[in-house]
């Protein structure tokens, strides 16, 4: 059980279900609707928590009624808001998700009042207790002071770094990381339509992932060993929300517990597509049983 502080965002997300996502200027009745705790960084650690770590979170709370909603699902989770920074006016952001019974696919309209998590609050962390930190990649200009400081004071704490979207100067966080995991969006953005052309193009001393969709995962070893795993697709695709998220939290625990990097990705790839077989994240581990090599 490792000890693991993950920087980024909590929101609050409404999601409807519907039989199939409307036309433009269209009007369909939603089969289910649920508000629930989301967020990359806060969902990576629901599913860390479950795999039996100790989870923090630092963040930015805001003291109004939907926070609540956010505060009571870490606290069912385990999880530390002590490092949060605690503010009095604005809205936590929020997510309007629409998933797609039929496909799993989700549509996502996100909102925020609410300013980023800073430099100058993550600097009052007591980094010491940590054996594992996790940052999303955004906030460039303090999320860069933050891996600056910890080269500097705690050069042996490794981190990992979620690029999701392509964000102005977000360059500059690569060269920090023990792990960058990267998404398909980015690699789109970056013009790659190819995991493995992506990561081959990146000359950088580091273990990286670029995960794909129905074509599974890629991951580029420092040793420039380029390692594929297909994609393990539940019997029944029911919610692909936070699969991106669940694969990073799979591939930090197997790397945290010395998995060979083969079994890192098989271990991520399988638990992400356990997920998408069930809607939310709730007893996500409790019936997945893993297949080794």
């Amino acid at each position: 059980m490792a000890s693991i502080l993950a920087v980024g965002i909590a929101t609050l997300d409404i999601i409807n279900t519907v039989s199939s996502f409307p036309a433009e200027d269209d009007e369909v009745r939603a089969l289910s609707q649920q508000q629930v705790r989301g967020g990359n960084a806060t969902n990576t650690l629901t599913v860390l928590s479950q795999l039996e770590h100790q989870c923090a979170w630092a963040g930015i709370l805001i003291d109004e009624v939907d926070s609540q909603v956010i505060k009571h699902d870490l606290d069912q989770h385990h999880i530390d808001i002590s490092s949060c920074h605690v503010l009095t006016q604005g809205k936590m952001p929020t997510s309007y998700i629409t998933v797609n019974q039929h496909s799993g696919s989700r549509t996502i309209v996100h909102h925020r009042d609410c300013p980023e998590f800073s430099f100058a609050a993550f600097k009052k962390i007591d980094l010491s207790h940590f054996d594992w930190l996790h940052y999303e990649g955004r906030n460039i200009a303090e999320t860069l002071l933050m891996l600056q400081y910890c080269k500097q004071y705690y050069p042996k704490l490794p981190c990992s770094i979620e690029i999701e979207k392509d964000r102005q100067g977000i360059q500059q966080l690569f060269d920090y990381a023990d792990v960058l995991l990267f998404s398909k969006h980015y690699a789109n953005s970056q013009g790659f339509n190819q995991a493995a052309t992506f990561l081959t193009s990146l000359q950088l001393n580091t273990l990286m992932t670029c995960t794909w969709g129905e074509q599974g995962a890629w991951l580029l070893t420092k040793e420039k060993e380029l390692i594929h795993q297909e994609a393990c697709p539940p019997q029944q695709l029911v919610d692909t929300l936070a699969a991106g998220d669940t694969f990073n939290a799979g591939l930090i625990h197997s790397l945290i517990n010395h998995f060979s990097v083969d079994e890192s990705l098989r271990f991520a790839c399988q638990l992400a597509g356990h997920k998408c077989g069930q809607s939310g994240l709730e007893d996500l581990t409790s019936h997945f049983k893993y297949k080794s090599l």
